[in-house]
């Protein structure tokens, strides 16, 4: 797109496809398409709808909030939400349906939150359901919980600015004079354009005690009082204080919850009755139909929600002699039954979105929170001020009452009445129209007294609210009373448990497969047989399809990893207990459907990948080998498939595993064979590696095939061995023409 010089005025295109009209398009640059329509759109999102601000509120929550009390249901009972969501519309310019989710969330019915906002009554749904869903909002009622007097306290006493709404009808407070840290005690997550948030929520009893220690001693230890993350919907923390600390310190970072269960011995089934607060119900039994289905889990024979008026369950039926405790730790390690919780406690300060750790949140909160205190005294002492002003001029009044009823008596215009009793007594307007409105009954002695008493008493608040307004200290001790006021009000046990990552037992999948000896059998075609020696002995001969034979028979066990290498130089990594015990009588599993090999894809070799200790060593058809570490195979990571398993420069023809130094021969189409000793090759860093000559042959001429000297039916080795590499090797003589048979017992 065409971008406009400096000074020039947007060039103007004709559109010709426009029928019977002239469209003018302007053409606009693409920064300055950024700065003029993007940068406002994303500062929108940012500052006026996504991240929270001190207040712990977003802008739609502080709107509903606010439009709920101006209704009078912090006090009053309930009304349907419909309403409430009609008159949030005035503030929020958003759709009804956005309104009314916004509610749900913050209600009690729908437990999002541990300190509710929102009293309601009918289906609100569930946090922990994504099925259950909440019913319409003109079959629904609420009103403000009782813990919103805390977020009220005090609003109509200039606490905090008020801005006009989106089209300047009305007023609405730009935060709410919340009388606790609320945004440490709700959860919050919000989304903006190249940001986001993420608060996880605090026990408000916690919460409240650490500001109060806070606020008394800046170096306390917080994670002494704020022990973890609390959420509503229970489930166990595992804690692992260098992670907590970390969040605690830099506002990011993430820990663990998972599932609260129990074991119901007499009915053998485990009822999972509390989830992580990052999952729901159908999310959990979504995922353990999928590992049943693929046979990852073979220990439970039915799982079903059972979940009622009294909560969540979830219900899951063991198979017999099945272990509860192992069972639970395979599905906290496969499902959503433990999930992650990441924190980045982005939020908005004066505008400007911040991550910040715990104390520097509070530090924001304190500063803040000590401004709405004062705003709040000097709106107070304003008022008595005011006040005090006025019974100065009815003192003034009162000491000759007959020289006042004589000036209002002797003025004949209405109008005159108060500038006559301003001259008179020396007094200013509102004194004057103070006295002018006191009732004839008024004028007696007991109404004199109270007066000038209440003008002492007022002196003295007043002299009180002017040292609070000098001493920080005071306005301090007064936000740690209100803070001890809240927690003893609203403040709960904690709904998340907290074990510690010590003592918690993973899932080891080593430990649950059972450990046995076995014989493996790879046949030339790629069938591939496991048997025990108890059936191997029992069995008869082995069976194969015709013109297919053995290519490979090892021993191991049940446990073992295999590395299976095909011609397509890919490496499939698979383990001996992912295939069922079978007898010589059978062709066994065809490994190129069984592992979803490429069509034309063909086994070459199978290792026994044990420990991942010892040597391979690959021959080409060009004379060359490779000595690659079998611990090149290993992986951090549970991969299935490895490619470059092998060099692709030349065809393969043998790969010989070996753990100790041996002695291998080669053979090339010429007739010719060497020996030698495989300290002779150094080993490769690469898979990939293209290896060294070992044997030179002539033009036409291949190596045919390779195998350690013990397998081989060569009787003068020394004829054939040779003392380095590449060598030409020796006429094969017909007596080392036969090679050894393998012994299959």
């Amino acid at each position: 797109m065409a971008r406009k010089k400096d000074g020039q005025a947007p060039k103007k295109v004709n559109n010709p496809n426009v029928i019977g009209l002239r469209a003018e398009v302007l053409e606009q640059g693409i920064t300055e398409t950024l700065e003029v329509n993007y940068m406002p759109y994303a500062m929108s999102v940012i500052v006026s709808r996504a991240i929270p601000e001190i207040d712990g509120f977003k802008p739609s929550h502080r709107k509903l909030l606010y439009t709920m009390y101006k209704m009078g249901l912090l006090t009053g009972g309930r009304t349907k939400s419909a309403n409430i969501v009609g008159q949030t519309m005035r503030l929020n310019p958003h759709g009804d349906s956005a309104i009314y989710e916004t509610m749900v969330r913050l209600s009690k019915g729908n437990e999002a939150l541990l300190t509710p906002f929102i009293d309601s009554k009918g289906n609100f749904g569930k946090v922990y359901s994504r099925d259950m869903a909440y019913a319409a909002s003109r079959y629904t009622e609420a009103k403000l919980a009782a813990i919103c007097n805390e977020l009220f306290r005090d609003i109509d006493q200039d606490t905090v600015d008020f801005v006009d709404n989106y089209d300047g009808t009305m007023k609405e407070p730009a935060l709410l004079p919340t009388t606790f840290p609320n945004v440490l005690v709700s959860a919050n997550t919000g989304i903006a354009v190249g940001m986001a948030s993420q608060i996880c929520g605090f026990n408000l009893a916690e919460v409240c005690q650490t500001a109060i220690d806070y606020i008394n001693d800046p170096s306390h230890n917080i994670m002494s009082t704020l022990l973890a993350p609390d959420f509503s919907t229970g489930g166990e923390i595992i804690y692992d204080k260098s992670e907590i600390e970390a969040i605690y310190r830099t506002g990011r970072g993430s820990f663990k919850l998972r599932s609260r269960w129990r074991y119901v011995k007499k009915e053998n089934i485990i009822e999972v009755y509390e989830l992580p607060y990052t999952t729901t119900a159908e999310a959990v039994m979504d995922k353990v139909a999928e590992l049943i289905k693929q046979g990852k889990v073979k220990e439970i024979s039915d799982m079903r929600d059972e979940t009622d008026l009294n909560g969540l369950k979830l219900a899951i039926d063991l198979k017999r002699g099945v272990d509860p405790e192992k069972l639970m730790q395979k599905l906290f390690k496969m499902s959503p039954l433990m999930d992650s919780f990441s924190c980045n406690f982005n939020i908005l300060i004066a505008g400007t979105p911040r991550v910040m750790g715990i104390a520097e949140i509070l530090d924001e909160w304190t500063a803040w929170r000590i401004d709405c205190v004062r705003r709040r005294a000097f709106f107070e002492l304003s008022k008595k001020k005011e006040k005090l002003h006025l019974l100065k001029g009815l003192q003034k009044i009162l000491l000759d009452i007959d020289k006042a009823i004589s000036i209002i008596r002797n003025t004949e215009e209405e109008a005159e009445v108060i500038p006559n009793l301003m001259i008179g007594f020396g007094i200013d307007e509102p004194q004057a129209e103070f006295v002018a409105d006191i009732r004839l009954r008024n004028i007696n002695k007991e109404y004199i007294l109270k007066r000038v008493k209440e003008t002492e008493t007022l002196e003295k608040e007043i002299a009180d609210l002017e040292d609070l307004l000098k001493s920080r200290r005071r306005v301090r001790a007064l936000i740690v009373d209100e803070l001890k006021s809240v927690m003893k009000k609203y403040g709960t046990e904690r709904k998340t448990g907290i074990v510690y990552a010590s003592e918690v037992e993973h899932y080891c999948e080593e430990e649950q497969i059972e450990d046995y000896e076995v014989n493996m059998f790879l046949s030339r075609e790629g069938y591939f047989k496991k048997i025990t020696p108890l059936s191997l002995r029992m069995g008869g001969e082995q069976k194969y399809k015709e013109d297919d034979g053995l290519l490979l028979a090892f021993e191991g066990t049940n446990r073992d990893e295999l590395l299976i290498f095909t011609d397509r130089q890919q490496c499939y990594k698979v383990k001996a207990s992912d295939f069922e015990d079978t007898k010589a009588s059978v062709l066994g599993t065809y490994l190129p459907s069984h592992l979803g090999m490429e069509p034309g894809e063909n086994v070459v070799y199978m290792v026994n990948a044990r420990d991942y200790k010892g040597s391979l060593l690959f021959f080409f058809e060009n004379g060359k080998a490779a000595r690659v570490p079998v611990s090149a195979y290993e992986t951090k990571t549970n991969r299935r498939k490895l490619t470059g398993a092998f060099s692709d420069k030349s065809p393969l023809k043998a790969v010989i595993e070996f753990s100790e130094e041996i002695e291998v021969a080669a053979y090339s189409t010429e007739g010719r064979a060497i020996i030698f000793n495989t300290a002779l090759l150094a080993p490769k860093a690469t898979r990939t590696t293209q290896g060294v000559s070992v044997m030179t042959m002539k033009a036409k001429r291949k190596l045919k095939k390779a195998l350690p000297v013990s397998e081989t039916g060569i009787q003068n080795i020394s004829r054939y061995r040779v003392r380095s590499l590449p060598a030409a090797g020796a006429l094969l003589r017909e007596e080392d023409m036969e090679e050894k048979q393998m012994s299959l017992l």
